[in-house]
């Protein structure tokens, strides 16, 4: 059990028999009265965000997760395919609702880092950066400064995003997951 000093951002709790993890905690005074503590806990299955307020007296189940390796195979009608690290054989999958906007920068044999809550895999957590092919870009006019140079491609994932003038067919750029923004040109 967690106590309410133990209770911080980053730490997992279980509520209703489902892991959260802390958010954002923030202590409050009221006027004479006692501290309490204002939550925001992220559901770890489904990735919904609620508020919670906990006092003092209140103690919460620690959450127990495991994390380990697995390699992202193939998807499929909106389903994730994956398979264990060290054992290729054992195959899992995960819809792509559940993986949220990190799924349209899988490539095959990317690792990726599975969490597990009672013995079933109930999500992944994709590298914050990785690095992928441009496989289309349109043609670029030269002396438009209109616009803030940068031009739309296409990357293998068949995903496009924004990306300075230089950037041509072929090149390898690094792309952050969580914002799904260009980062860098990698010279390989």
């Amino acid at each position: 059990m967690l106590s309410y000093s133990e209770l911080k951002k980053g730490a997992i709790i279980t509520i209703n028999d489902q892991p959260y993890e802390i958010v954002e905690a923030q202590n409050t005074f009221k006027g004479r009265g006692h501290s309490y503590l204002q939550m925001k806990l992220k559901n770890l299955i489904n990735g919904t965000v609620i508020s919670k307020t906990a006092q003092p007296r209140d103690s919460f189940e620690e959450g127990e997760i495991e994390k380990q390796e697995a390699t992202f195979i193939y998807n499929n009608k909106g389903k994730y395919v994956f398979s264990e690290k060290e054992n290729p054989a054992k195959r899992f999958e995960l819809e792509g609702s559940l993986i949220g906007d990190a799924s349209k920068f899988l490539k095959a044999g990317e690792t990726v880092t599975t969490v597990i809550f009672k013995d079933k895999i109930i999500n992944i957590i994709v590298p914050i950066k990785v690095n992928l092919k441009v496989t289309e870009v349109p043609p670029g006019v030269k002396g438009d400064r209109a616009q803030s140079g940068n031009k739309s491609v296409t990357i293998e994932t068949g995903v496009k995003i924004n990306v300075p003038l230089f950037i041509k067919e072929g090149d390898i750029i690094e792309i952050n997951t969580e914002s799904g923004e260009y980062v860098r040109r990698i010279n390989e």
